[in-house]
């Protein structure tokens, strides 16, 4: 069954099975959480597996490390041209807090890539 790109799309941004796009991938935590985001096994609508095997996600981490590459990027380039008198050390304790904090919602999104680049 081929997808959309726009369900596709939908479907990563909502974190919903690549399968049936219905049920969600992670169970729900409280927002603001520091606790590792909890995978479900299988979708309870459609009953598709999210971890293939043993190590399935291991290549997200490349999926997770462009995330933050690109975050870390984004807010020098925005510190550097909207507030040019950042000193140096400024701006380094900036990009790390926006990449520290954007750690738990890049480690969700980008298993749920993972997912949906390898659905089988």
């Amino acid at each position: 069954m081929k997808k959309s790109m726009k369900m596709m799309l939908r479907g990563i941004a909502g974190q919903k099975c690549p399968c049936c796009g219905k049920e969600n991938i992670f169970e729900r935590s409280r927002p603001f959480s520091f606790q590792i985001p909890k995978m479900k096994e299988k979708c309870e609508k459609c009953g598709y597996y999210f971890e293939r095997e043993p190590g399935y996600f291991l290549g997200a981490m490349y999926v997770s490390y462009g995330l933050a590459v690109f975050q870390g990027i984004l807010t020098f380039l925005l510190v550097h041209f909207l507030f040019s008198g950042t000193p140096t050390i400024g701006i380094y304790v900036i990009v790390m807090s926006v990449i520290f904090l954007f750690a738990f919602w890049n480690y969700k999104l980008a298993r749920v890539i993972w997912i949906y680049i390898f659905p089988n």
